[in-house]
Order: structure tokens, then sequence, then C-alpha cells
């Protein structure tokens, strides 16, 4: 997605204003982060997630804590137009202060929106604080962890708020008949997105099958060759951890600077991927071929394509 009207600012890249003959700053009118700071701990055990009931000791917390009040300090202090999507690996949300910076955040005139993957097992009216036209939530349904009662009441209460989000089923067989009713249970103004499962291959006839839930589905269902093609990661789209280092995605490890010391602004350029393939659409919506920024417009970082409100 392209945010229009903004690109006045977009030459303010630190606590000092880049030269405007930096043709590759200007050309940034929205800068999209991906942030994920050391949490690691989960409130459920899905079976297919490594970070199952993962438990982070004190001072681990304490270090993330720490490291996200510092990234906010960065985004409040540059008036850079962004977007943010925070990808803890753990679950975010049953942490206050991960509450208290998406609210803090959402105040910021210089943001198009702040987002963040959460399973929805904390409560919600926390919201009511925020700026509710520039906070969203990527959630994800597990039907092993909670009831679907439960999950459809903590939607009903964002629908009924005005929060815009989406909602998410990994592809297992098993949850076939829960997706379904998740899908028929929701709005059809709520987007309800399939990723396909790590290790499954789907028949012509599961595929389609998901795809009656997802129309997206083919999207995930397996992954796209990158190697060599032209992505926004690096370029408009970066990844920063906790202690500042920046990459030009999640799934490259290479870093291309800090945050902290000014750096990473060197580092922004138009790349091509290094990998051989992209499966996660974290990664792959970036990707030019593709096209996806245009079927997500708007919602980009919540994963909301443009066809929903």
């Amino acid at each position: 997605m392209t945010v229009r009207g903004r690109g006045s600012e977009a030459v303010r890249l630190g606590t000092a204003v880049a030269p405007p003959a930096d043709a590759r700053h200007e050309a940034i009118e929205v800068l999209t982060i991906l942030y994920r700071g050391p949490l690691a701990s989960c409130n459920y055990d899905c079976a297919y997630c490594p970070f199952a009931k993962r438990r982070d000791p004190p001072a681990l917390l304490r270090a993330d804590r720490a490291a996200l009040s510092r990234f906010v300090d960065w985004v409040e202090e540059n008036r850079i137009p962004m977007r943010i999507l925070f990808t803890p690996w753990g679950e975010g949300l049953t942490r206050r202060w991960y509450r208290d910076a998406i609210v803090r955040m959402s105040h910021l005139p210089h943001l198009d929106r702040v987002a963040i993957q959460t399973n929805l097992a904390a409560r919600v009216g926390w919201l009511a604080a925020a700026d509710r036209t520039r906070v969203a939530l990527w959630t994800t349904f597990h039907p092993t962890q909670i009831s679907m009662e439960r999950f459809l009441a903590r939607c009903g209460e964002l629908s009924d708020s005005g929060v815009r989000y989406s909602v998410g089923v990994v592809g297992l067989p098993a949850q076939l008949a829960d997706a379904r009713a998740l899908r028929a249970a929701l709005p059809k103004d709520v987007y309800v997105w399939i990723n396909a499962a790590d290790g499954h291959t789907y028949s012509p006839a599961e595929e389609r099958e998901w795809t009656a839930i997802d129309p997206l589905f083919g999207h995930s269902v397996r992954p796209h060759i990158s190697l060599g093609r032209p992505c926004f990661a690096g370029e408009d789209a970066i990844s920063v951890r906790g202690d500042g280092t920046v990459r030009r995605c999640h799934f490259i490890d290479e870093p291309i600077g800090n945050l902290y010391d000014g750096s990473w602004r060197a580092g922004l350029k138009p790349r091509t991927c290094v990998n051989a393939t992209c499966d996660c659409h974290i990664g792959y919506v970036h990707l030019k071929p593709l096209g996806l920024r245009d079927v997500f417009a708007g919602g980009l970082i919540e994963r909301i394509p443009a066809a929903f409100p």
C-alpha cells in the first residue's frame, strides 16, 4: 500500500532532517516496520508452535520491556510516516507494556497504523484508550486452546468498538470444520485468512476446501520462488530487533544498520531476495512481482485485503 499526501515528511529519517537530494529517502512515503523484541513466551501450547507454553525468565521480560520502551520513544521522536506491526515470537498482549505501547503509538499523528499479531487471549477493553482509527489486530484462532464461543465474543467486542481486525486459522485438516464454523459466524466484512500448515502438502481437493474459506489461500499454500526477485524489504520495509538491529526482513539475518545510531538510513535501497523461497505472509507480501501490496491496500500490516471494509 502507498499512502499519498505525506511524502513531504518522508525525508525525515532520524532526529535530523535528511538532505532533500537523497532520492532514495524522498521516495519513501511510508516506512513499514516489523518489530520483534526478546519476548518469546506464550500462554498457549499449540502442538505446531515451538514457543508453546514457554516461560520467559524475569530478566528477559525486563529486557523486553526496556527494549520496547526505547523503540516507542524512537517512533515518537522520529516523525517519519510509518506503519508498525509487532510480530512477537510469543503473545504480547498478555503483557501490559505492549498494550500501553500500542495505545501511546496510536495517538501519534505520523503513524498510519499500529498493529500486532495476537491470539486474542487477553481482554480487549484497553483499546478504548487508543485511537481506534490507527490501531488494528491480526488475530489467530487456535481451536485447541480456546472455545469458539469465547473467541467469537472477543471478536464481537472488537467489531462493536470499531477496531479493524483479521482472523486466521492454521490450515490443519483437523481444524477445517472449526475454520468453516468461524467463517460462518463472523461478520462478512471480517477477513478470515488461512495459513498453510508447515510440512503439509495439500491435494487439489483440500486446496479448494480451504480456498472456499479464504479466497487468497493460494498465496499461502505453496512457497513463492523469491531468489533474485525484487522486494520492498530493505527499501521501504524493515525488520527491527529489540537491540535496534535493522534487517531487511525477518528471514534474512544480514543487518543493514541500527535504528538508534542512524546507520539504517544508508542501508535503504531497492533489493532482490537472496533466499530461494518465501513462505510466510509477512515476507512474501512485499515481493514486488506478486502485487500483493495492491491486494492488501489499506490493510497491509493487519492482513486485511482492500476488498474488505
